[in-house]
């Protein structure tokens, strides 16, 4: 498993968008600011935790700004913004 190198982010702040901004960090910080937050921030934040596990990152911080994405965009935006901070410089 790799992990974080560097600093990345995805995705746009247009409506029916999200912009993720991921960084290495030591233990897991999640923090999401979205328009649906009542409705729908447990199932955002288990959406991101799937897709870290699921790429093998145990330490990063995540800040999540959503505009009501869809959770198949939730996840797009989350494994691009993954990707992008394991290439090497």
């Amino acid at each position: 498993m790799s992990s974080l190198v560097r600093k990345s982010a995805a995705g746009t702040m247009e409506s029916s968008d999200v912009f993720v901004e991921i960084e290495p960090a030591d233990g897991l910080e999640i923090e999401i600011e979205s328009v649906v937050q009542q409705q729908f921030g447990q199932a955002i934040e288990q959406a991101v935790r799937d897709v870290l596990c699921g790429q093998g990152v145990t330490g990063a911080r995540v800040r999540l700004t959503d505009r009501g994405a869809l959770e198949c965009v939730i996840r797009a935006r989350v494994e691009t913004a993954v990707r992008r901070g394991k290439e090497s410089a």
